[in-house]
């Protein structure tokens, strides 16, 4: 696994783990609440992946790109269906998505290429 994926999956798993020990009940339910609203439902998780993905690119969220990214990749999405999911974001979201979607390309590159 490249380095870049590694030390992003440890340091995102070292942070949620230090959060939810903190026992917050408000923060439990919304990390619950996350997980749940990406499972299989009306839309299947692909789906619900690759609005998610759309979604965290207009709003410039670089680590909800990864994660979203990573999410993608392990649901089995070619990299013809990234670059489609790439440019529906920069449509919805502009130039200012340009530099969102350069680091989810090296992100994916980094996945795709192990």
């Amino acid at each position: 696994m490249d380095s870049s994926i590694q030390e992003f999956n440890d340091y995102r798993q070292k942070m949620n783990d230090v959060i939810l020990s903190k026992d917050n009940l408000v923060l439990k339910r919304l990390w619950n609440l996350d997980t749940n609203t990406y499972d299989d439902g009306a839309l299947d998780k692909k789906t619900k992946e690759m609005l998610g993905l759309v979604a965290s690119m207009v709003l410039r969220c670089d680590d909800c790109i990864k994660y979203h990214l990573q999410k993608c990749h392990e649901l089995g999405l070619s990299t013809s269906e990234v670059y489609e999911i790439f440019a529906v974001a920069n449509i919805v979201g502009g130039t200012i998505v340009i530099p969102h979607t350069r680091r989810g390309a090296e992100f994916w590159e980094a996945l795709v290429n192990g």
